[in-house]
């Protein structure tokens, strides 16, 4: 089993990019949480002493992080709506930035969109780090742009 010493020197090589990654995936508020939490869920995890490639696998331990608390998130908004005044509406803003455009992707899509336009990787290197199939990263990519396109064209 590796040393805590070992496992400390890993975090310290990948937490700024698992931050901005995670900061991509949930916003600035919650990236540091998800980023500590997928951490140590890789750490925890009883492959970690035989994982090959710790820069991707805490990739995706980060990535289910963020599902997890988009999960949670999605259940806490829709009991708040639940007991909301049903008279009360939104007002919408008339400038959509790119943060609330990406808030309306999936957290994989989100993912996909980071790795591809911020870090610059290639659609084969995004499913080796995120464990899926190149289509798989082809086709959340498709849909993100879409997704963007209708967002940005509903201002």
């Amino acid at each position: 089993m590796m040393t805590g010493v070992d496992d400390s020197s890993v975090y310290r090589q990948y937490a700024d990019e698992l931050i901005r990654y995670a900061t991509a995936l949930v916003g600035p508020t919650d990236a540091s949480d998800v980023v500590t939490e997928g951490v140590l869920d890789a750490f925890r995890s009883a492959e970690w002493d035989v994982v090959l490639n710790r820069r991707a696998y805490l990739y995706r331990c980060v990535l289910r992080r963020a599902l997890t608390l988009r999960r949670s998130s999605e259940r806490r908004w829709a009991r708040e709506r639940r007991v909301a005044q049903p008279d009360v509406e939104r007002v919408s803003e008339s400038s959509v930035d790119a943060h609330r455009a990406l808030s309306h992707l999936s957290p994989q899509q989100r993912a996909v969109v980071f790795l591809t336009y911020w870090q610059d990787l290639a659609p084969e290197q995004i499913a080796e780090m995120l464990d899926v199939s190149e289509g798989t990263v082809r086709k959340q990519l498709a849909r993100a742009r879409e997704r963007l396109r209708s967002v940005l064209d509903e201002r």
